[in-house]
């Protein structure tokens, strides 16, 4: 479902972690072993939904057959109120796995929703929004696919799909130039090079740039650089950038603005599930 992604390995390392060697002992205790519940999770507020199969992933992991009916799409965007997946199946595998289902599915919802946000903030200008590497660790291909649900475009995700050159590379190097001819000279096809001042880019698209990064230079200054590049590379605007100055720098004429706060700093989607006990 989400490239690169084995959902198997993580549906059962998280159920691990929350079941321990005993399970859950308190469904165990309370609830007799035949009992049937039936519930609706559905969404308290505004959001963009990510992660409901993943969710329903889990109740059927120890549930195989329970009933499990999705009522909207990863990607929609639903009002507050909105019923987002019924269920109904064994009442002690649904309650065991309700807690894993919800972290997920509100976690990833809560980074959609913020992406679909700065999505919105930058609409008309031309620009597209990027993620990046600022991630959990563990869950980048999670929250990379939550941020495509919102409406952003991922960046390289990892250190094995493109190089990005940055100070420091540049510092051991000595120059922008040499740190980019030596990533050339491996044969790396996709280079990006950070650039933090007007006078790098014409060495870095010289020696080998594909992309550029320019980094935390205010709107005046991307403005000056795009009409540097003329358009010889793709420019991204990144560093500090935040909703209420995000379309300001869209509007300079950069191809795209990276966001680390999409993964960095969403909060969860306040989702919840209730369960109600099927008539014996």
């Amino acid at each position: 479902m989400i490239p690169g992604f084995d959902l198997s390995t993580f549906i059962r390392a998280t159920l691990a972690e929350d079941m321990g060697e005993a399970g859950d002992i308190t469904a165990a205790a309370v609830i007799p072993a035949d009992a049937i519940f039936s519930g609706v999770m559905d969404s308290r507020d505004a959001i963009t939904v990510a992660g409901l199969d993943i969710a329903a992933a889990f109740f059927r992991h120890l549930d195989p057959s329970a009933e499990l009916e999705p009522l909207v799409a990863d990607g929609d965007r639903v009002a507050a109120g909105t019923a987002l997946l019924r269920l109904r199946g064994n009442a002690r595998a649904l309650l065991t796995a309700e807690r894993s289902a919800l972290n997920t599915v509100q976690h990833l919802s809560g980074v959609a929703t913020l992406t679909a946000t700065y999505v919105t903030a930058i609409e008309g200008t031309g620009a597209t929004l990027l993620d990046t590497r600022k991630t959990i660790p563990g869950l980048r291909r999670l929250e990379k696919y939550a941020t495509r649900m919102g409406g952003a475009t991922n960046h390289r995700i990892g250190l094995w799909d493109a190089a990005m050159i940055k100070d420091n590379h540049i510092a051991v190097a000595g120059s922008v130039g040499e740190a980019t001819a030596r990533a050339v000279a491996a044969g790396i096809e996709r280079i990006i090079v950070e650039v933090d001042s007007i006078d790098q880019i014409d060495p870095a698209i010289a020696a080998g740039a594909t992309h550029l990064l320019l980094d935390n230079m205010a709107p005046a200054t991307l403005r000056e650089a795009v009409t540097r590049v003329a358009g010889r590379v793709p420019t991204e605007a990144s560093g500090g950038v935040r909703l209420d100055t995000i379309r300001a720098i869209a509007e300079t004429g950069v191809n795209y603005v990276s966001v680390g706060r999409l993964t960095q700093s969403a909060p969860a989607a306040d989702i919840g599930l209730d369960f109600t006990l099927d008539a014996p």
